[in-house]
């Protein structure tokens, strides 16, 4: 049915199936582009093509896309299918532009306490590698992770979540990593879960038990990386807790035959992978991630030229979190610009977190990829939608208006889909729709 719909042909047929309806679309963003999408994640200058239909309506069934097209090619084929059913429901977009939900392939959402104090010692000079070596950084979440309960832990993400949603998100990635044993890793991924289901929010869930060596380890690495690969990912796989694994690969935490050694056995356990990349060095992350087919390497600032050429020959995309380093201060950006013209892949997160990164809104990372590392507003838009959906291997479902996908959509507020980088810090999005029902965020 997919197939016969995207060209409007069949609707007679399965006109039944129709239950709403979108009408006066101003500029529909479809992202869907057949020729191109059966080739891989959008790479040069198909991070431009948006599949723009101009006064458009959007026919939508059981939580699925069936159709779309201008007003009057849709109701040429209505009338001539006898008009829609009288139960259906049609939402008027008020001329107002409508693209698909935003995709977050990268957060840290599940943790305790904020990290203000190392936000304003940043601010005086410290650095993220000396902050972290007096004891705060990842190790002071883990320690207030340890000590929080899981229904603390379920309300506090629960409220993150409705506001990220609230920006447009309608699919998320949530890792683990602020436990560093077992018992609290599984918890993490529980709450990743519960809170998600409580707030109507699509969640990839990810164990990165590998984002640093815990205290009690230290001096004992291998029994740590024993403890992730023969306890942590074999629990969580048998309890459905998880579908993808993180390992944070740098010379300061992991190495690269320790960051193979750990993937392997996730690959090995069903997992899909990922990879925290030459972020704060130029260290091969890149190209591992490329040859052990991950679905995406995060961060790199740090990449060189050996990456971006092993991610441009390959399906793993790149992740880039431009919100880190506006956050940490910084000024040097992963180089977007020339990635994508080398024919990498590129996707944005939020890398939500409570250390570098503390901002939940993909908009304002659309803003910053766009004035710091040069993307093209469409760039930005494929980079927060089908991009990410491919990083999260959930291009088949989300990431475009595509027929047969889930019906996640936005109605904006304005009339042109430019004006969502364009108003930084702005909140773009008049209403949500996740797989074709609407949340109130």
């Amino acid at each position: 049915m997919a197939d016969t719909l995207r060209t409007l042909a069949g609707i007679a047929e399965d006109l039944k199936a129709v239950d709403l309806v979108v009408e006066n679309i101003g500029q529909l963003c479809t992202l869907d582009a057949p020729e191109l999408d059966g080739q891989g994640p959008r790479r040069g200058n198909g991070m431009n093509v948006l599949g723009l239909v101009p006064d458009a309506m959007l026919l939508l069934g059981a939580g699925r896309v069936l159709a779309t097209g201008t007003r009057e090619e849709i109701r040429g084929e209505l009338s001539r299918a006898g008009g829609l059913p009288a139960t259906v429901k049609i939402i008027d977009a008020a001329g107002r532009a409508v693209i698909p939900g935003f995709v977050d392939p990268h957060t840290h959402t599940v943790f305790g306490k904020t990290r203000q104090d190392e936000y304003e010692r940043r601010i005086q000079g410290e650095t993220y590698l000396e902050i972290a070596a007096a004891g705060g950084g990842i190790h002071s979440s883990v320690a207030d992770m340890r000590g929080r309960s899981e229904d603390e832990l379920l309300e506090l993400t629960t409220e993150r979540l409705r506001e990220m949603m609230a920006y447009g998100t309608t699919t998320v990635e949530i890792k683990s990593g602020y436990g560093l044993n077992l018992e609290n890793e599984m918890k993490m991924l529980r709450v990743a879960g519960a809170a998600a289901s409580a707030v109507g929010i699509r969640v990839v869930r990810t164990c990165l038990a590998a984002h640093e060596l815990p205290v009690e380890y230290r001096g004992r690495r291998g029994d740590y990386i024993r403890l992730v690969t023969e306890e942590i990912l074999p629990r969580v796989v048998s309890e459905g807790l998880a579908e993808r694994c993180d390992v944070f690969c740098e010379p300061s935490v992991f190495d690269l035959e320790e960051s193979r050694k750990i993937l392997k056995c996730a690959r090995d356990l069903g997992l899909s992978l990922t990879i925290h990349a030459d972020e704060l060095e130029s260290f091969g992350g890149a190209t591992l991630a490329a040859r052990m087919r991950a679905d995406s390497a995060d961060h790199l600032i740090k990449i060189d030229e050996d990456g971006r050429s092993a991610l441009a020959a390959s399906r793993t995309v790149a992740v880039l979190l431009p919100g880190t380093v506006f956050s940490l201060g910084l000024r040097n950006y992963a180089p977007a610009r020339e990635m994508i013209d080398q024919g990498c892949a590129v996707a944005l997160a939020t890398d939500f977190n409570p250390g570098s990164s503390p901002i939940r809104s993909l908009p304002l990372i659309q803003s910053i990829a766009c004035t710091q590392m040069r993307m093209a507003p469409a760039e930005s838009l494929v980079a927060t939608t089908l991009n990410s959906a491919w990083a999260l291997g959930l291009q088949k479902e989300t990431g475009s208006l595509a027929p047969g996908k889930a019906a996640d959509f936005l109605i904006l507020d304005s009339k042109d889909f430019r004006l969502i980088p364009y108003f930084a810090g702005h909140n773009p999005v008049k209403r949500i729709f996740a797989s074709g029902i609407e949340i109130t965020a």
